[in-house]
């Protein structure tokens, strides 16, 4: 009766049952995965949101494929106080960047077609990818002590098979945290041309940098060397996940971008998902991002440089992170990631993620949220890492 798409066992784990139970029963949860702003403590312009929300021109319908001119106005706007000049014409606004990948993967592939996606990476993948039917080929990303996380270009090449049609990038990583740099989008750049892909990179987390590297690609809007999607929006960007809006930004050779725009044109055309309302709140919300950004990239290094004192003092390791919402702790040890977050769960009322859930190569990983509030993130980790 049902699609053979949604073959996932849909039965919770049992770090998940565990989770329900002791919330079910009262007990006080130390929750270190947050990844929810509004639920993070963060103060919003209330009154700024909601009039940006409750326009009456937004009682006006207007279809527009690409989305309303004044809303991909407002992202270009994004880009240029970001260094970029980009055409609104190359940007097509949807519900959010997972509707994007959707489009995308229509746009680039037929069904049994493969996409390689970074590992590790968000477990978002395994669904959006088969939604569309297509196939998820993973390529390594490799970590150095002193150059952090770095992708496996051996790896990634012989990744890539006839029915290759796109690579996806991070940037930064989630969870790893890693940004792409210069020289590597020149070689994925000059790869995709050789090899006739199209490079998506994902870039909602891209305003969350910690610390200034030369050698960092800050976005790679605009980019010309290869056809190139870049995928943002509003959840990250101003902090606001409810109010869905996501956005495609096309770029690469003139002729092969301009024909992807035509194309998507006419995926987009067939679901018009973005409300009339968040399209004409768009400039208000982008414009206003940075108080919200502010006070989340505050929190995010607060967070890091607390748990980096307290992992020193308990001989644990934090990888380097560049970026991103996430910290990822490495124990090197040969106790299984679901054990470990199992047994914190059930002894200390702490709930992480554990590494298995974003593929990292090797057991010996946990994952968490520096979005949590630092009353709830330094009371966790000092639980797992008293002596």
């Amino acid at each position: 009766m049902f699609s053979s798409r949604l073959h996932w066992n849909l039965t919770p784990n049992q770090l998940l049952e565990t989770l329900a139970a002791k919330r079910a029963a009262g007990i006080d949860i130390l929750d270190l995965t947050e990844s929810n702003p509004t639920r993070a403590g963060f103060v919003y312009d209330d009154t700024e949101i909601l009039r940006a929300l409750a326009q009456p021109k937004s009682l006006l319908y207007q279809p527009s494929p690409r989305g309303l001119p004044a809303a991909r106005a407002a992202v270009a706007d994004y880009y240029r106080d970001r260094g970029r000049e980009i055409d609104p014409d190359s940007i097509f606004l949807a519900a959010s960047t997972s509707e994007a990948y959707g489009w995308l993967f229509k746009l680039l592939a037929d069904p049994g077609d493969e996409i390689l996606v970074p590992q590790p990476g968000y477990p978002l993948f395994d669904f959006l990818t088969a939604l569309e039917s297509v196939r998820q080929i993973p390529y390594p990303l490799r970590y150095d002590d002193s150059a952090g996380w770095q992708i496996n270009f051996e790896r990634l090449q012989a990744a890539i098979g006839p029915r290759t049609r796109a690579i996806v990038a991070v940037n930064p990583n989630n969870p790893a945290g890693v940004f792409l740099k210069q020289r590597e989008l020149a070689a994925l750049n000059a790869l995709c041309a050789e090899r006739r892909l199209a490079l998506i990179v994902d870039e909602v987390f891209s305003d969350y940098g910690c610390g200034k590297d030369e050698a960092r690609v800050e976005t790679t809007a605009g980019n010309e060397g290869a056809l190139t999607f870049v995928l943002s929006g509003l959840s990250k960007v101003a902090g606001l996940p409810q109010v869905k809006l996501g956005w495609i930004q096309i770029s690469g050779p003139q002729t092969v971008a301009a024909e992807s725009a035509s194309r998507l044109e006419f995926i987009a055309d067939a679901y018009l998902s973005a409300s009339a309302s968040v399209q004409h709140a768009a400039p208000i919300l982008l414009a206003s991002r940075s108080s919200i950004q502010q006070q989340i990239i505050e929190r995010l290094d607060s967070n890091h440089r607390w748990l980096e004192t307290r992992a020193r003092a308990s001989l644990r390791r934090v990888l380097k992170r560049e970026g991103g919402w996430y910290a990822v702790m490495d124990f090197a040890d040969s106790v299984a990631d679901s054990d470990r977050a199992q047994r914190w769960l059930e002894e200390f009322n702490v709930f992480v993620h554990p590494g298995y859930f974003y593929d990292f190569a090797r057991e010996g990983f946990a994952v968490v949220s520096l979005l949590t509030p630092p009353q709830t993130f330094m009371a966790g980790i000092q639980r797992l890492l008293a002596p």
